[in-house]
């Protein structure tokens, strides 16, 4: 019999974790092995049942949940689950929290979305089997020293790079975004997020980067030194104007059961900018972006994908190097020098 993932639920709600452990045990290939109500109970389970995962609640009594939370990484690095409120407060905490190593994070359920059989329970019930095989490394929070890029002015006008990510993904943009130069042309990034998340992401990395990084809105031109992050639950995709790029954000069917997702925004651009274009696929669970990074490729455009060494979960890169679609196959930390001097040693910009 195949082993079973072991799973540690941290929550001081009663009702959560009593739910929880009915939802994960629903599966049979995990098992929940204890649950905690607080950092300090939770630390004493760690050392007797040696989990594979922990769900890990944002807030609670006793220690601060980052507190435990960077402890946990330093001295007991495992992979975690974060379980946080869609509140302001509860997406930047989470956000910090996977700065700090935490896999992925599921926002905190109603009772209705813990019913076994709909697509949220789907959810958390994959990432949690995603996070029992994902790489947990210690997060830094240091910045990155930017590179420089001697970029003609017709470059940073009529180029664009696509960046698409899930689990993982939030650390592994950062990394990149901040080891790019300010004189960069337009970005435009989908990382699988619900709403709140995404607007508390791309605030966190406009603090962050040497240029300026939004959340998308609908027309939204594409321009040199800013960084567009596709909001949750809406799809964003690159279209062509007279003078360069825009994005349209609408709320159209999930792809890929995703929204948004990457395969919108790639296959978008293979048919508005093709060969102007840098696409980067990095680390997450599934196939999204595969397919779109492969139209990319087959239009012209310089593909990468990130290293299965470096992913937290090699899902999404390697669907798409096994598609042929990435035309270099990376580690995180070399992406954003091989992002410059690409741009710097690209053909003039193409009629799209």
């Amino acid at each position: 019999m195949e082993k079973r993932i072991r799973v540690l639920i941290v929550d001081d709600s009663a009702l959560i974790r009593l739910l929880l452990t009915k939802l994960l045990t629903s599966d049979p290939q995990i098992e929940v092995v204890g649950t905690a109500s607080d950092p300090l109970q939770a630390s004493q389970k760690i050392e007797e049942l040696s989990p594979d995962v922990l769900t890990l609640d944002v807030e609670m009594p006793h220690m601060d949940g980052l507190t435990f939370l960077a402890d946990l990484m330093n001295h007991h690095p495992l992979p975690v689950v974060m379980v946080s409120s869609l509140t302001q407060h509860g997406c930047e905490t989470t956000i910090k929290a996977l700065e700090l190593g935490a896999v992925d994070f599921f926002p905190k359920p109603t009772l209705q979305q813990l019913n076994t059989s709909n697509d949220a329970a789907l959810e958390l019930l994959a990432k949690v089997k995603a996070a029992a095989s994902a790489r947990v490394v210690r997060r830094s929070a240091s910045r990155f020293e930017a590179l420089v890029a001697k970029l003609a002015p017709q470059q940073l006008m009529h180029q664009v790079i696509l960046i698409g990510a899930s689990t993982g993904g939030t650390e592994a943009i950062r990394e990149i975004l901040t080891s790019l130069p300010p004189n960069i042309p337009g970005i435009v990034m989908v990382q699988h997020m619900p709403p709140g998340f995404t607007s508390s992401f791309a605030q966190r990395l406009d603090k962050l980067c040497p240029f300026h990084v939004k959340e998308a809105q609908d027309g939204d031109r594409v321009q040199p030194g800013l960084a567009l992050l596709a909001p949750g639950d809406f799809q964003t995709t690159l279209h062509r104007a007279y003078t360069g790029y825009y994005v349209q954000v609408q709320k159209s069917e999930p792809v890929n059961r995703h929204r948004p997702s990457v395969d919108a925004l790639f296959n978008s651009a293979a048919d508005s900018a093709k060969a102007n274009v840098i696409a980067v696929l990095l680390t997450g669970m599934g196939e999204d972006g595969a397919r779109g990074l492969y139209q990319l490729r087959q239009a012209g455009a310089l593909t990468i994908a990130q290293d299965e060494a470096t992913s937290v979960v090699f899902g999404m890169p390697r669907a798409a190097i096994a598609l042929g679609a990435a035309e270099f196959v990376l580690p995180l930390p070399r992406i954003a020098q091989e992002i410059v001097r690409l741009l710097e040693n690209m053909r003039p910009p193409m009629s799209a």
